[in-house]
């Protein structure tokens, strides 16, 4: 087949190496990788968002819990403590590992079975504590299935698109939060249902991604890392010397905090902000989803590609930003379904443009390669944080107050942080 032109670091079909990188060789394979991302990243996000945005909600409302908005932010501050130590542990796990499968696909094929399982069993759940206990289980699931896949950027990934596999990655990504939405919104009298069907859709996630993408080569052959005791606890020590990976893990924190402490909470938003019914918000967080899809696709195809044409990372991460903050003021300022319209225009078209970068962006500051497993995984720990922080700080808002209106100016200054930080990294344009 052609080879790819300007494709750096590439091994050979069938060549003996000692590194645990395998960069694919032809235009075929890469693309292969593109579609592999773009489905992973629409189906578990689909499924989650299915779930975790409406039908979550909505069920711990129908068991008639008297604070579902307090019991969502204990499922969320359980399952952040557990996905916090997991994403972490897994990705240097993964690095480590050797195998006829490879170092990735087998800890991808465990987790995203465990995790939409996890997912399913919750809709049959009538306790806050069994739902806290299984949802802590999804997130340690999860990652298993995130952070081997998130690794195989940097393992096989070329440097010069690889901000185009990022944006097939956020594509799908930021395609699948308002198609999530919008399925869950059609669930909302049959939440049973939903969690069937989103739990599915994490299931076919990584198992689709693995059949679509080359084969992952053995690691059998390759040499084993140190198994004494002090030599694993040393592995899991966290870069040194590595300002820039630590300015994108803040980054990355403070905007997903941003962005999540609206969007986890926004049926309850539009019910009891806004002031709608159970019927009026389900056509609301439809027609929400439908003008998150529509401007988040056009971000997201349009920045990555970009964002490899002009060689430059932060630029769209600041645009991001921006938007982020523009859109989040706008239900602050009009606290009516026109806000959430607006609010879903602008910040959606943002976080388009912000996930069909950023990954590429933490890819690129990693210090080491040949430990992209266990670095990204401690870079997940921002995403994992951020998503779940920001409905904690929702719900306790919300309790201590007794009112939405004050999480805007908070999510607002959630994402001016965050682009200072990004302007703070030196070593990538």
């Amino acid at each position: 087949m052609t080879q790819p032109p300007a494709f750096d670091e590439i091994t050979p079909p069938g060549a003996a190496t000692t590194s645990i990188r395998s960069v694919p060789t032809t235009r075929a394979g890469v693309v292969r990788y593109f579609i592999g991302f773009a489905l992973l990243g629409f189906l578990w996000v689909a499924g989650f968002m299915v779930i975790a945005a409406v039908v979550l909600p909505q069920h711990l409302t129908d068991l008639g819990i008297s604070n579902p908005a307090g019991v969502l932010g204990a499922v969320n501050a359980f399952g952040a403590v557990c996905a916090l130590v997991a994403n972490f542990v897994v990705g240097n796990l993964s690095d480590r590992t050797r195998s006829r499968f490879g170092r990735r696909t087998p800890w991808i094929l465990v987790g995203t079975i465990t995790a939409g399982g996890c997912l399913m069993l919750i809709g049959v759940l009538s306790t806050p504590i069994a739902i806290i206990l299984t949802f802590c289980g999804f997130q340690v699931a999860v990652s298993l299935l995130l952070a081997p896949a998130v690794a195989v950027l940097s393992d096989r990934i070329p440097q010069k698109v690889r901000g185009t596999a990022s944006a097939f990655y956020g594509g799908g990504v930021t395609i699948g939060v308002p198609m999530g939405s919008l399925i869950g919104a059609a669930f909302l009298g049959n939440t049973l249902v939903g969690f069937v069907l989103g739990g599915g859709f994490v299931v076919i996630s990584g198992l689709i991604a693995l059949t679509v993408w080359p084969r992952e080569p053995s690691t059998k052959h390759l040499p084993r890392a140190q198994q004494t005791l002090r030599e694993t606890i040393r592995s899991f020590r966290p870069p040194r010397n590595a300002p820039d990976f630590y300015w994108a893990f803040g980054q990355r924190f403070f905007m997903l905090i941003s962005y999540q402490m609206v969007m986890a909470y926004q049926l309850y938003i539009v019910q009891k902000y806004v002031g709608q019914t159970v019927a009026e918000s389900a056509k609301t967080i439809a027609t929400m989803a439908v003008i998150t899809l529509v401007v988040s696709v056009i971000g997201s195809l349009g920045a990555g590609p970009l964002s490899d044409l002009l060689k430059r990372r932060k630029l769209p991460v600041v645009l991001a930003s921006l938007l982020f903050a523009v859109g989040i003021a706008m239900p602050w300022v009009f606290p009516s379904t026109m806000g959430m319209f607006l609010f879903a225009g602008i910040a959606g078209f943002g976080y388009g443009v912000y996930t069909s970068v950023d990954q590429a962006l933490l890819v690129d500051v990693l210090p080491d390669p040949e430990r992209a497993g266990k670095d990204l995984g401690l870079l997940n720990l921002s995403t994992t944080g951020g998503q779940t922080l920001g409905p904690v700080i929702t719900s306790s808002i919300v309790t201590l107050t007794g009112s939405y209106a004050l999480i805007f100016p908070v999510s607002i200054a959630s994402a001016l942080i965050g682009l200072i930080f990004v302007v703070r990294i030196k070593h990538v344009r």
